[in-house]
C-alpha cells in the first residue's frame, strides 16, 4: 500500500469530518476551521485515510492539534507518517496533548522521541478525561 502525503484542501473536509467522527479518541472540532492551520492528509489507494493538523505558535515552537486515521486504515504506519511529516515541517519544539486513555497514541509518540512533560486534569471536558502533555525537541 502506497501512502501519499499532501496538504489538505477544502475538497477533503467532508472526508476528514467522517474520519474524525469515526475516531472518538481524536478531538472533535469543526473541520471548516482546519484550513487556517497546517493540514496534512494521507491518501491511500485514492482515499483520504487520515489527517494531521498542526500550527506554529512561535518561530521555534509548534503544536500538533489533531491526528486521526480511519479505523479501516489503522496499523499501517499512516499515523507515524503524518507525525513524521509534521516533525519535518516544524523544526524546534513540538508539543501535543493526548488522552490519558489513548495508550496506542502515547506509545507512537514515545517511539518518535516525545516525552511526557505534564498532565491536564479534565482537559477533554466532554469526556471528563485528562490529557498527557508531550514535547519533542528537534
Amino acid at each position: 500500500m502506497e501512502i501519499e502525503l499532501r496538504r489538505g484542501t477544502a475538497e477533503d473536509l467532508a472526508r476528514i469530518a467522517e474520519i474524525q467522527a469515526g475516531a472518538p479518541e481524536a478531538s472533535q472540532w469543526d473541520v471548516r476551521e482546519y484550513l487556517q492551520y497546517d493540514l496534512t492528509v494521507a491518501v491511500c489507494d485514492g482515499t483520504v485515510a487520515g489527517f494531521a493538523l498542526a500550527r506554529r505558535v512561535a518561530e521555534d515552537e509548534s503544536e500538533v492539534l489533531n491526528l486521526a486515521v480511519d479505523p479501516l486504515f489503522r496499523r499501517r504506519g499512516i499515523g507515524r507518517r503524518l507525525i513524521l511529516e509534521i516533525i519535518r515541517g516544524c523544526p524546534g519544539s513540538l508539543w501535543l496533548e493526548v488522552r490519558e486513555s489513548n495508550l496506542t497514541a502515547r506509545k507512537l509518540y514515545k517511539s518518535l522521541n516525545f516525552r511526557e512533560t505534564g498532565r491536564r486534569a479534565a482537559y477533554y471536558s466532554h469526556y471528563n478525561e485528562g490529557a498527557i502533555v508531550m514535547n519533542r525537541l528537534s
